[in-house]
């Protein structure tokens, strides 16, 4: 695999990302390691060739009709589909799997989730990207620019994951430090893969939106700028300041202490 391929595995619709309107935040990040351990489950061929037969039946399979698909027996069909359903690809439940039900004990069945897992070495968040120029062209107003709505697009998406993380986590009082340690946790989820490099600031050595923001470098960058930005002010981080630092191969931002004026960011 090379340093920007990916890899994607889908279930039937939807994405791990959680995408919406503007009232909503990509919340629910999956951990990179938690992505490749779903990925990884279908290194067995077995395994892989069940999975891509009960995605394309088009309705609920029973363990015999997916060992028999693979040629193998029911027991050994059973382990199969039952790691997929735990690494998310897959879930089961008890039922007839036509239209017609039978009487007694119905059989297990499996059906594709709406998980859409993508893993990329390194992560990269293009799908985040799209969702906030989305918005943006929704909520542009007259006589705006594009620009300047993908920007404030992005503010408030910051300002409403930070917003909801501190609801979440009721952390009480944030300074630089103790308030950069919880946004590390977000930053790797998200791919920026932070660096500490010193106890109040943090080097982003890697951009999720590469190499998207090589061709709109100015764009993208105000847009993780303000989405960066607000999630500090939704978090209520005291003492700490997103700024634009651009460096070659890396984040063109940099979480740092705070000057007496806050570089202004869009997003309001």
């Amino acid at each position: 695999m090379t340093r920007d391929e990916s890899t994607e595995s889908t279930g039937s619709t939807g994405s791990t990302e959680s995408t919406g309107n503007s009232g909503s935040t990509e919340d629910t990040a999956v951990a990179p390691a938690d992505r490749i351990r779903s990925v990884s489950v279908l290194g067995e061929d077995s395994r892989r060739r069940m999975f891509a037969f009960v995605r394309r039946a088009g309705r609920p399979v029973t363990r015999d009709e997916a060992a028999a698909s693979v040629g193998i027996s029911r027991k050994l069909a059973a382990f199969h589909l039952d790691k997929l359903v735990h690494a998310g690809l897959l879930r089961s439940r008890y039922g007839a799997p036509g239209a017609v039900r039978k009487v007694g004990r119905q059989p297990k069945v499996y059906e594709p989730t709406d998980a859409q897992i993508t893993v990329s070495i390194p992560e990269r968040r293009h799908q985040l990207l799209a969702d906030l120029l989305l918005e943006a062209v929704l909520a542009q107003s007259a006589g705006g620019s594009a620009a300047e709505a993908a920007v404030a697009a992005a503010g408030r998406r910051g300002r409403l994951l930070g917003e909801a993380e501190r609801e979440a986590g009721r952390p009480g009082r944030l300074g630089a430090e103790r308030g950069l340690t919880l946004c590390e946790q977000m930053l790797e989820a998200y791919g920026f893969e932070p660096v500490r490099q010193n106890p109040t600031e943090v080097r982003l050595r890697n951009c999720p939106f590469h190499p998207l923001a090589a061709k709109a470098p100015e764009l993208v960058c105000g847009m993780n700028h303000a989405f960066l930005a607000h999630y500090l002010r939704g978090l209520e981080v005291s003492g700490v300041e997103a700024v634009l630092a651009p460096v070659p191969g890396e984040c063109c931002v940099r979480l740092q202490p705070a000057t007496a004026e806050p570089a202004p960011a869009g997003g309001g």
